[in-house]
């Protein structure tokens, strides 16, 4: 019995766990600001099992019968608290209040779970042993979790899926706790029914995954959805609309295939062209490959190294029909050498120098995200840059995300960086903007290479001058320990919405 109580103990508090990491992993897929959102429902959580804890102590009989139906409990709601959570946002308006009241729920049912299991259990071993061992297999549990969740469970489970397997796993625990604890039980048989029927559920719940991710996100979405992948990092989504293909991660547009021409060549070109003879290439970012095929139009260049976190992100950009038709095959050529690291540590231990840096991700709607767009990174990228040589960074909107596109601006020139901000159209995201930088002076380029849809010599100079309402703005640079960036990307969409 010792064993299977432990095993109990450590499963449970597996499961808890689990249920916590699925609920700030989507709230960070889908609302942004994965500091904010695992924060507070960490704290809810835990505020909950205090909640939990608490109540245990009013609980005076039928302590085995109300474990039982506690785990039954956390089977249902936690294992379809997922799927439940992908509907809301998709169909109601009421997400965020719903995600906090499942929150609370499922942290109230755990918090009751170890202080009754503790009682349960009393009478058999010395209260020091029960409270050694039940917290010993109660962390133990969480540290599996943590390791499992990232590693195996979304990568391959996905969000729905994981939820529901840990949810099986809960209603395993409530069935062989009635027999664990049979002679404390006279209703054992109906628990079992009952667990069973929710076994079931569960059951079908993991057959149907797909469907209920594809019902929501087919509401979510406006056109077909053609792929949708959970990876280690982020939620991929690729949509399709005519010949139209779209690529959002965590919910946000990336490109449109239709007009992603312009923001290529806007990004790689101007900067490009402008140094005399590049032959190392370095991009940070650009796991579709589409930024490298602009840069492969350039027959001197000689190496493209390119750096992006999510490995599956450049599987599918290397393997997918549809995307390597749009990437024209960029990262088979024999020039190009994919690094998949986080960028950061990756550009403070590098020693290579480049003569271009591309630096092409998405836009800090986050904190991990924020720590890309910071001097300490832009210094740490400037070492790399060879003599003559520029980067380009992709710096949001400087029509919508004004104060962002000019924090951005400021940040690179804190960085020591001169500085060239320009901006373009791109129909898909409005008046959309870059910055060139480098040790140097920044010249026009006088030539282009040959087959570009966009860009040209003669309208290159307009790109670098901004209207009043895209002027520059007075704002501080965007630092480690105070990402200001953040919060103005966040207020300037949240006044956009409004």
């Amino acid at each position: 019995m010792g064993i299977l109580l432990f095993i109990t103990v450590l499963l449970i508090a597996a499961c808890g766990l689990i249920y916590e990491l699925i609920a700030g992993t989507l709230a960070s897929y889908l609302l942004g600001d994965s500091v904010l959102q695992f924060s507070t429902i960490i704290g809810c959580y835990l505020f909950a099992m205090g909640i939990g804890s608490a109540m245990s102590r009013y609980i005076h009989r039928g302590l085995v019968y109300r474990f039982v139906w506690i785990e039954l409990l956390l089977g249902v709601i936690g294992g379809f608290s997922s799927a439940l959570l992908f509907l809301a946002f998709a169909y109601t308006q009421g997400f965020q209040l719903l995600m906090y009241a499942v929150v609370i729920v499922i942290g109230v049912l755990v918090g009751l779970e170890i202080p009754l299991l503790m009682r349960i259990v009393r009478e058999r071993y010395h209260f020091r042993d029960v409270v050694a061992h039940i917290l010993t297999f109660d962390y133990l549990g969480a540290l599996g979790a943590s390791l499992l969740f990232p590693i195996l469970l979304v990568p391959y489970l996905g969000l729905v899926r994981s939820a529901m397997l840990f949810g099986v796993i809960n209603v395993v625990v409530a069935l062989w706790s009635t027999f664990l604890f049979a002679k404390q039980l006279a209703t054992a048989g109906t628990l079992r029914m009952v667990g069973v029927v929710v076994l079931c559920g569960l059951g079908i719940g993991l057959a149907q995954a797909t469907r209920i991710t594809m019902a929501a996100e087919d509401n979510i979405y406006a056109d077909e959805i053609i792929l949708a992948r959970d990876t280690r990092y982020q939620h991929i989504v690729l949509t399709r609309f005519k010949d139209d293909i779209r690529l959002f991660l965590n919910s946000h547009l990336q490109f449109s295939s239709r007009d992603e021409y312009r923001y290529h060549e806007a990004l790689i070109h101007p900067g490009l062209s402008a140094i005399a003879a590049p032959r190392r290439v370095l991009v940070l970012g650009g796991g579709d490959g589409l930024a490298v095929r602009e840069i492969l139009k350039y027959p001197q260049i000689e190496s493209i190294t390119l750096v992006d976190l999510d490995s599956e992100m450049t599987r599918l950009f290397s393997t997918h029909p549809m995307l390597t038709a749009l990437n024209q095959k960029s990262f088979s050529s024999p020039k190009v050498h994919i690094i998949n690291a986080d960028a950061f540590p990756w550009v403070d231990a590098n020693t290579d120098s480049f003569d271009f840096i591309v630096i092409d991700f998405p836009d800090p709607t986050n904190y991990s995200l924020g720590k890309l767009y910071t001097t300490a990174f832009y210094k740490a990228a400037g070492r790399h840059l060879s003599a003559a040589g520029l980067m380009v960074v992709q710096s949001t909107s400087p029509m919508f995300a004004r104060d962002s596109y000019w924090c951005i601006a400021e940040t690179l020139k804190q960085a020591g960086l001169k500085t060239y901000p320009y901006h373009v159209y791109v129909p898909s995201f409005g008046e959309w903007g870059f910055v060139i930088a480098g040790h140097r002076d920044y010249e026009l380029p006088i030539s282009l290479p040959a087959g570009l849809r966009f860009i040209n010599l003669e309208e290159m100079p307009a790109l670098f001058q901004f209207p009043p309402d895209m002027a520059p703005m007075p704002m501080p640079p965007n630092r480690l320990n105070d990402q200001v960036l953040v919060r103005a990307y966040d207020q300037d969409w949240k006044d956009i919405s409004h």
